[in-house]
């Protein structure tokens, strides 16, 4: 696949890479790279090497910026702002919105902001280095911030997102504040970010991929159905995502006596 805002490497070990590759511009995202984004995790849909995925930026200075303000017509005029027509331009960013339910970690290396929330929003879980930031600058420029925060509302406490939503430009919250609050599940020095995502990567895809992608769904499903309903869907998930050969793999496992020495966290 060749790309040009974007770099992908996937290993023997079963993890991708996936760099949003515009470093000049901080990683921000335009028409292109949406478009190569989407087409990567729909590829990805069906490319059984691939269980599981890191997704970063170029360089240290930023995970990604959002849109490139270069992308955005000058013209109000040209805007379409119909409720009833309005594509959002960041809508295809994300590995949900593609249905990608290869889990997806987050290796964030710096600034994160406004558009970025797309794709933490659809991550399975995040991890920082120690210099990282986020916020959201859209009401400093005056625009409503909406797709963005809907997106991390489930994932940050209500207090956080709307103090980040609101405070746009005159605060930023730290990779050690973002850990506190549940947003990012570890914070790790800049040089040792890409292998700690790696690491984690690398254990989810030396598991069963049938058994990892049914769970993905079903948190998901707990995320945004009602407790009953993703509780009622349990069986259907369950169905899907279980085999003999594996039930008797991980059985041949247990019974051998071998055991993961884990890591404590």
């Amino acid at each position: 696949m060749d790309f040009t805002t974007i770099s992908y490497e996937a290993g023997d070990d079963g993890v991708a890479v996936v760099t949003l590759d515009r470093p000049d511009r901080y990683n921000a995202f335009d028409e292109t790279m949406c478009d190569e984004l989407a087409s990567l995790w729909q590829s990805l849909r069906t490319d059984a090497s691939v269980r599981a995925i890191v997704l970063t930026g170029a360089g240290d200075t930023a995970f990604c910026t959002g849109i490139d303000r270069r992308d955005v017509p000058t013209d109000d005029a040209s805007f379409d702002f119909s409720p009833f027509t309005y594509d959002d331009p960041g809508y295809r960013l994300g590995p949900k919105s593609n249905r990608l339910w290869t889990p997806v970690i987050a290796a964030v290396n710096g600034v994160a902001c406004g558009g970025a929330f797309y794709l933490l929003g659809e991550a399975e879980f995040i991890v920082a280095a120690e210099h990282a930031t986020f916020f959201d600058p859209h009401v400093t420029y005056g625009m409503p911030a909406v797709f963005e925060p809907v997106l991390m509302a489930s994932r940050m406490p209500f207090g956080e997102i709307m103090r980040l939503s609101l405070l746009g430009n005159h605060e930023r919250m730290s990779a050690r504040r973002a850990h506190e609050v549940g947003l990012v599940s570890e914070v790790v020095p800049g040089d040792e970010l890409l292998a700690a995502a790696r690491w984690a990567a690398a254990a989810i895809a030396s598991q069963p991929a049938e058994a990892v992608q049914t769970t993905v769904r079903s948190l998901w499903a707990a995320r945004e159905l009602s407790r009953q309903q993703a509780l009622d869907l349990g069986p259907v998930l369950l169905t899907m995502g279980v085999s003999v050969e594996a039930l008797a793999e991980g059985q041949k496992a247990f019974s051998s006596g071998a055991r993961i020495t884990p890591r404590v966290r």
